[in-house]
């Protein structure tokens, strides 16, 4: 049997993504784990979903990788044993692209999408599965929470009512007292063509709600501090340069300079 039969488009997008990446631009990122599972997704829906991509696209995907990477690695190294906790893991590889042996690794996600997790990714021994609804909070009864622990949500947010990510990042913020947490959001523009591309891929139940237009007024309302607000491809125009299309390069100015994808680094206390 297959490991990737019934596995979601949402699911298969950013893996996608990753693989489109690291064959092409492998000197911005690299995902090996990503590379040697290619022959076991169906090619139909690789080529599905590259086809109804184009290059910026997937490099909006892999962008997310690459920022949440540095600023994992930026934590560790000021904390060294800690806790990196990726809220709606899917089948995201840091914890195979990234050596942080001190930290532990904490995957979260529905109890199904954890099932296909272990079929096709298994477990690292610094790594934790566990099946559970982010916005319950179940899962933080599994976590030393006395030790720095980074949180990551990542393509999640987006999919909800700003109400309830509020009401839920208010109960993290009463568990983590050294927490911090880092996500991506779009901001009203950018959302609008975000639910364009997915309904383009052919996933026409996937709405986008959630979006964030001034970081700083989003951070009060959640009584937390903004210690970063990072475009996405501020590295990835510096290092690939004319590499890219040309539409590439201009889509990824202007969403750099408009703040159309952002991501936000919170204190939580």
């Amino acid at each position: 049997m297959n490991e990737f039969n019934g596995v979601a488009d949402t699911m298969l997008i950013p893996m996608a993504a990753r693989i489109y990446v690291s064959k092409r631009f492998p000197e911005y990122f690299y995902d090996k784990t990503a590379l040697s599972l290619e022959e076991k997704i169906p090619q139909d829906a690789l080529e599905r979903i590259w086809k109804s991509s184009s290059e910026y696209t997937m490099l909006a995907s892999v962008a997310r990788y690459y920022n949440f990477d540095e600023m994992i690695k930026a934590f560790f190294a000021r904390h060294g044993k800690c806790n990196i906790i990726n809220l709606g893991a899917g089948l995201e590889t840091a914890a195979f692209r990234l050596q942080a042996d001190d930290a532990i690794f904490y995957e979260i996600d529905l109890p199904e999408v954890i099932e296909q997790r272990k079929h096709i990714l298994g477990a690292k021994e610094n790594e934790r599965l566990i099946g559970a609804d982010l916005f319950t909070l179940e899962w933080a009864q599994h976590i030393d929470t006395a030790l720095p622990s980074l949180l990551i949500v990542s393509g999640v947010f987006q999919y909800f009512r700003e109400e309830k990510i509020v009401r839920f990042l208010a109960d993290v913020k009463n568990r983590f007292a050294k927490g911090e947490l880092i996500f991506d959001a779009t901001n009203e523009v950018g959302i609008k063509y975000a639910n364009k591309y997915v309904q383009k891929t052919g996933n026409t139940s996937a709405q986008m709600y959630f979006y964030v237009n001034d970081c700083s007024a989003f951070a009060q309302k959640c009584g937390m501090t903004l210690t970063e607000q990072r475009t996405f491809y501020t590295a990835a125009r510096k290092m690939l340069k004319r590499k890219l299309k040309l539409y590439t390069r201009i889509a990824m100015k202007v969403c750099d300079d408009g703040g159309r994808t952002v991501i936000l680094h919170l204190q939580l206390n």
